[in-house]
């Protein structure tokens, strides 16, 4: 279930530097919840934003997941099963009928910006 949105609606969710780089933090916007992730690549911080809810454990968990790669791809890994879910795509590796929606995510004036 990827979503590729066109948005004219940003949310500022934190600074940049309130996320620890190569982790996530849970952001309530519009009532769902978004883990919104702050990843260190040789210095040039990136920030993906994906649902929440990981729906292989029926828990909103997937802030609080491992991220890292799997060859080419960049992934966090679920808490409680282990799954990778792709952080550009939203695409669950092991198992793509359970893949969950992306957000646009980016960095401006020191803040991360999620598109609703």
């Amino acid at each position: 279930m990827h979503r590729d949105m066109q948005t004219d609606k940003w949310i500022a969710v934190c600074d940049l530097a309130e996320i620890v780089p190569n982790t996530g933090v849970c952001a309530l916007l519009n009532e769902v919840q978004v883990a919104v992730f702050h990843l260190d690549d040789n210095g040039t911080p990136r920030v993906f934003a994906i649902e929440n809810y990981d729906p292989n454990s029926q828990a909103a968990v997937l802030s609080r997941g491992l991220v890292g790669s799997l060859g080419e791809r960049i992934v966090v890994a679920s808490p409680i099963y282990k799954q990778h879910f792709d952080l550009q795509t939203g695409e669950c590796l092991e198992a793509p009928e359970n893949s969950v929606g992306t957000y646009p995510a980016r960095i401006a004036e020191g803040k991360v910006w999620v598109g609703v």
